[in-house]
């Protein structure tokens, strides 16, 4: 009920998408969706009221925080304002929220509720990237942040070593380096890949090549918002022989190499998973 004791509206979810670099870039229609949802849901409640300075628009609702520290218990509470008819916007600092942002929980409660749920479609970092590294974009997936500890990177890494969709990552600047690191061991140092940095920006950089050679270029220290593109794997695409991997192992542990780093260091030159290389050596 209203509080004229009236019957209120149907509630509605709307997931805006906000710029990940210049702000013209977003939908036209954001101006207006600010002023009129009763609720506004903001990552950044600071963020959002510059981007609304920029947009020329006056937010009309109640604005409230919505980050990973709150997400669970907010959601709760805003699911109610959805019960009780009104409108909450989900704006996040950039891109559309349920991407790596706050968004999927609310979402997935309003689902259920059958409350409707819609979007205002605007940039996306995912998207942007992939249409710029001049990868295959035919089939993608989207895989967010790699692990920060380096032995779940690892494992995460190798269970993706034969995807064969192009694959979209997120990294923060001061990992970037390990990360790249980790992948060229993944999936091969000549792995094609794309590091896209500061996209839309001014200072908007895209580095192609082979994920050895960018990662080498990164242990430098890079800047900026990150998102990288990565080939997926073909499979017999130029790779030698398995025989011929096996007798490399043995050379290099002729050599007084441990068996386990000649594995490691083989398979990374071939572009093959390190578990594939390993089954075939001890099979012979």
């Amino acid at each position: 009920m209203g509080e004229d004791g009236g019957v209120r509206d149907e509630g509605k979810l709307v997931l805006a998408g906000a710029p990940i670099g210049r702000v013209g870039d977003v939908s036209p229609r954001l101006r207006e969706a600010l002023e009129s949802a009763d609720v506004v849901a903001a990552e950044d409640t600071r963020r959002l009221r510059r981007l609304a300075a920029e947009l020329d628009a006056e937010i009309g609702g109640r604005v409230v925080s919505y980050y990973d520290a709150n997400e669970a218990g907010r959601a709760a509470e805003l699911l109610e304002e959805l019960r009780d008819g009104r409108t909450v916007l989900i704006i996040t600092d950039a891109g559309m929220p349920g991407v790596s942002d706050p968004g999927y929980r609310l979402t997935r409660l309003a689902v259920e509720a059958g409350i409707p749920v819609t979007s205002l479609p605007g940039p996306s970092a995912v998207t942007t990237a992939l249409a710029v590294s001049g990868l295959p974009s035919d089939r993608f997936c989207f895989e967010g942040f790699p692990p920060r500890k380096a032995g779940e990177r690892a494992r995460r890494l190798e269970a993706l070593a034969e995807e064969e969709r192009t694959m979209v990552f997120f990294e923060a600047p001061h990992r970037l380096g390990a990360s790249l690191e980790a992948m060229a061991g993944a999936f091969g140092a000549e792995r094609p890949a794309a590091v896209c940095r500061e996209l839309t920006k001014t200072y908007e950089e895209v580095r192609r090549g082979g994920l050895g050679e960018l990662a080498e270029w990164a242990a430098g220290g890079v800047k900026g918002e990150i998102t990288v593109v990565v080939a997926g794997h073909v499979p017999g695409a130029g790779s030698p022989a398995v025989e011929d991997l096996v007798a490399e192992v043995a050379r290099r542990t002729e050599t007084g190499v441990s068996r386990k780093q000649a594995i490691a260091e083989v398979a990374k030159a071939a572009g093959i998973p390190k578990r594939d290389l390993y089954e075939a050596v001890h099979r012979d």
